[in-house]
């Protein structure tokens, strides 16, 4: 059973969300309290009308930051002063008080999701609902792109490590939640130290050329000196960067300053498979056999597929993992499916959205390898039974308002995901344009 329980985050509290918004989400509250129909019982759903081009999944992040947002989303007299620029006092007033007391049911954090999967419903009346429109997508949209490219990475290197190293090429609070999505997606750490703070992701951290640019005199650049000060700091078992110079000088130099114990060696620019190659067999030659090689530099899941039969022990990912590799967005929306019990949708040309509240079955063969994803009307009964391999993918999140106890933690979900992966079907994984992995039935036989 769920019991609820009330959200709290004692590391930002105090923190409104509440203006984390659109405007027009506020003035769609004041025209709905004004004409009467603010009240009415609905039903939104949060979806993507199909995955971004190339990929074959989708996964979703951002739940537990979305429920931990959630609670904050309070308007006190800062928010208030803001607002009350554009807005009538009646709905000032009705904003002062504001709570949200409906439930949500949700995909599990580390879940995939398919073209038309509902993977958020929020049913509450429609002012509560409506303003929380940008905020839920604000987060899954960011988290989800992120944690989905991620995945495509953690597949593509094959068990070796991976560590987030972003920061510097995002916004620096996008940073944050990026490294949280690629731990949950499967990466071993990050060197963003605000996530390990906040979301207790593993720090990792290897060296900078500043540094050793830093052991330079009048008589020209000392990489030795460099190495000599980070081996004395770190210890033999510290991890440095070979070049900024010649690599292979650089290479002999590290060994010959931290001996064959050296921990590793990291490479960042020029052509990273033959350089590796090289950097191994010098360094096998050297007596540092257990010495393991980092690459770094403008990887991607490509980059990192090629490299695949290459001697990397492991990769530090930057710029394509903080923008999505390319799909910075994972496009959901968020629509009124239902009011008062009647289904309504959008008939948009390229926008259209299936009108009705809905559940989703995920049909799994006896091995593990996932079938189908069935979605199907939320009051009829459903088209395929547990006794065929069909599991329910919406969980209770919040009940009146208050996050259900049994809410996923990251580590939790982090394990969702890394299951997943090994029940796609084989076909999933490729990083090659296709369809989507596993394809989305209605309960009326279509597809989309």
């Amino acid at each position: 059973m769920c019991v609820p329980t009330q959200i709290s985050d004692i590391r930002d509290a105090g923190a409104s969300t509440a203006l984390l918004t659109d405007q027009y989400e506020l003035t769609m509250l004041s025209a709905a309290l004004a004409d009467g129909s603010a009240f009415r019982n609905c039903s939104f759903e949060v979806f993507a009308r199909r995955l971004p081009d190339g990929r074959r999944y989708g996964v979703v992040a951002g739940t537990e930051r979305l429920l931990d947002a959630l609670e904050q989303f309070r308007f006190g007299e800062p928010e208030l002063a803001i607002v009350a620029k554009f807005l009538d006092d009646t709905t000032v007033e009705w904003l002062r008080n504001y709570r949200f007391s409906g439930d949500i049911d949700g995909y599990r954090e580390g879940d995939f999701y398919f073209p038309g999967s509902p993977i958020l419903s929020v049913r509450g009346t429609f002012a509560e609902c409506v303003i929380l429109e940008t905020l839920i997508l604000s987060i899954l949209n960011h988290d989800s792109a992120i944690a989905s490219a991620a995945a495509r990475m953690v597949s593509a290197a094959g068990g070796r490590r991976m560590i987030e190293m972003g920061s510097r090429r995002t916004h620096e609070q996008a940073a944050v939640a990026a490294s949280r999505a690629a731990y949950l997606a499967g990466f071993d750490a990050t060197s963003n130290l605000e996530a390990a703070r906040r979301h207790d992701v593993p720090s990792a951290g290897t060296s900078a050329h500043a540094f050793t640019l830093l052991h330079t005199t009048e008589d020209g650049p000392d990489e030795a000196a460099a190495f000599r000060g980070q081996v004395a700091a770190l210890g033999v078992s510290t991890t440095l960067l070979v070049d900024t110079y010649d690599i292979t000088e650089g290479v002999k130099t590290a060994v010959a300053v931290a001996g064959p114990e050296l921990g590793g060696v990291r490479i960042d620019s020029g052509d990273l498979g033959v350089l590796a190659r090289q950097v191994r067999q010098q360094l096998d030659d050297l007596g540092a056999t257990k010495t393991r090689i980092v690459v770094s530099g403008d990887l991607d899941e490509y980059a990192i597929a090629a490299l695949r039969a290459e001697p990397v022990d492991s990769y530090g990912v930057g710029t394509s993992l903080v923008t999505g590799s390319g799909a910075p967005t994972a496009g959901m929306v968020y629509k009124l499916v239902e009011v008062d019990g009647i289904a309504v949708e959008k008939r948009s040309t390229n926008k259209a959205s299936r009108g009705g509240a809905k559940k989703a079955l995920r049909v799994v063969r006896p091995t593990g390898t996932i079938v189908e994803e069935v979605i199907y009307p939320a009051g009829s009964p459903a088209p395929v039974s547990e006794a065929d391999g069909a599991t329910e993918l919406l969980i209770p999140l919040v009940r009146e308002g208050k996050v259900v106890e049994s809410a996923p933690t990251l580590e939790e979900s982090r394990a969702v995901l890394k299951a997943g992966l090994v029940s796609l079907p084989w076909e999933g994984l490729k990083l090659s344009r296709g369809d989507s992995a596993v394809p989305v039935r209605f309960s009326g036989g279509e597809h989309q």
